[in-house]
């Protein structure tokens, strides 16, 4: 649980990060947190962002899922949309972000699709539905990031050590 498998990427996004020497799978993953709780990003674009994570692990003391874990699903997928949106020359950070929780969740696992509200220069807002296995809306999250040009030093740990 917790290793990143191989995302789908546009192929054009992955020209475009190749040729800066990125490591995409280590800056569009769920980073340390999200590795911790299982998060799974499986397909990512500007246009759709799509990722699992489990029940098991991520739970409240009643034995569902904790609204928090919901949240950092959400920010994890919003944001790597954002970021994919933004292009490399843009970093996002999460400035906002909601959840409504419509039910609890005791086991399996819940998906998570981003979509975008809106993508403008220096923001983006990402609509972010999680279901459970049944098709069930779990959470209805919305994230706005700010986009901010990149320093040198922002992509450091991103950047391909060879």
């Amino acid at each position: 649980m917790g290793e990143q498998q191989s995302v789908k990427f546009p192929q054009e996004v992955i020209d475009e990060y190749a040729a800066l020497g990125v490591d995409l799978p280590a800056l569009f993953s769920a980073g340390h947190l999200g590795t911790r709780m299982g998060v799974q990003i499986l397909e990512a674009s500007a246009d759709r962002v799509v990722g699992t994570m489990p029940v098991e692990g991520n739970t409240q003391p009643y034995g569902l899922l904790h609204g928090g874990a919901s949240a950092v699903l959400a920010e994890t997928l919003g944001s790597v949309g954002s970021m994919l949106h933004g292009g490399s020359s843009k970093i996002a950070v999460g400035v906002d972000l909601n959840c409504t929780h419509h039910r609890g969740v005791r086991s399996g696992l819940v998906t998570g699709v981003a979509a975008p509200v809106h993508r403008g220069r220096s923001t983006a807002t990402y609509e972010i539905v999680i279901s459970d296995e049944e098709g069930h809306r779990v959470c209805t999250a919305r994230l706005t990031c700010l986009l901010r040009d990149v320093r040198p030093a922002d992509g450091d740990h991103v950047r391909k050590t060879d």
